[in-house]
């Protein structure tokens, strides 16, 4: 894996934080996104504010819509369907530790998407985000490389 350079789709540019809630919905909610590998990736509403808001400092939960992330909203799909993204296991922050149910897609310019496998064949969408610091890009390199789901 890893090698081939992806082309990433335009940056998406809407005006509220509304219509961006409604294209995560309309194109990621309403039926699962295939990956290059067979996966099926199933999206919950849910995880939009996950995903597209950032903490205002350090010491607060989420709590600031972030265009940054927002503007990539297309790059989620396109990374789940990359047959060059490096593929990584998983970090369980919680029990300090890999998890391998989680697989963490890796793609230019340091965008990264991480799903949670709920079988060999199909898994939930977690988040995305852009890894801004080269410390988080180096540690999930460190992981265990992904193995079609057979890391268990």
């Amino acid at each position: 894996m890893g090698g081939g350079r992806l082309k990433l789709p335009l940056l998406v540019r809407y005006e509220t934080e509304g219509e961006y809630r409604v294209h995560y919905e309309s194109v990621y909610c309403r039926k699962p996104i295939m990956t290059f590998d067979g996966i099926e990736v199933r999206f919950r509403k849910n995880c939009f504010d996950h995903c597209f808001f950032e903490s205002s400092n350090r010491d607060s939960n989420k709590d600031k819509f972030s265009w940054r992330r927002s503007e990539r909203i297309d790059w989620i799909k396109a990374a789940l369907k990359d047959p060059n993204a490096e593929l990584f296991v998983g970090w369980d922050n919680r029990r300090k530790r890999h998890d391998h149910s989680r697989r963490v897609a890796v793609v230019v310019e340091n965008y990264i998407v991480i799903i949670s496998m709920k079988d060999n064949t199909k898994a939930q969408f977690i988040t995305a985000f852009i890894a801004d610091s080269d410390l988080s890009i180096k540690r999930i390199k460190q992981s265990p490389k992904w193995s079609d789901g057979k890391n268990k």
